[in-house]
């Protein structure tokens, strides 16, 4: 399955840390409507504020991923992901 990323900052005044902290299970929940795994989140120091990584079928399971994301305030920039091995066969064939 594609591994999907996205860049994610914060577009709603949180109340506070464990509202924003509770948010995660729903948004595993709507993902799971798309059949896509919420894999890993990290939070950031700088210009964004959570990287999330999931896998999902297909581009657009992962498009709908970035609007379940945008219903909990947050604004994601999604992009798809392959390990730096695969690049290596992709360039091999240039």
């Amino acid at each position: 399955m594609p591994e999907y990323v996205s860049l994610v900052k914060i577009k709603e005044e949180v109340q506070n840390p464990q509202e924003l902290s509770s948010i995660w299970g729903d948004i595993r929940a709507d993902l799971d409507e798309f059949e896509t795994d919420l894999t890993d989140t990290y939070a950031i120091l700088g210009e964004y504020d959570f990287l999330v990584i999931m896998d999902a079928p297909d581009r657009d399971a992962a498009f709908q991923a970035g609007i379940a994301l945008e219903r909990h305030g947050l604004d994601g920039q999604t992009m798809e992901i392959r390990p730096t091995e695969e690049l290596a066969h992709v360039v091999d064939d240039v």
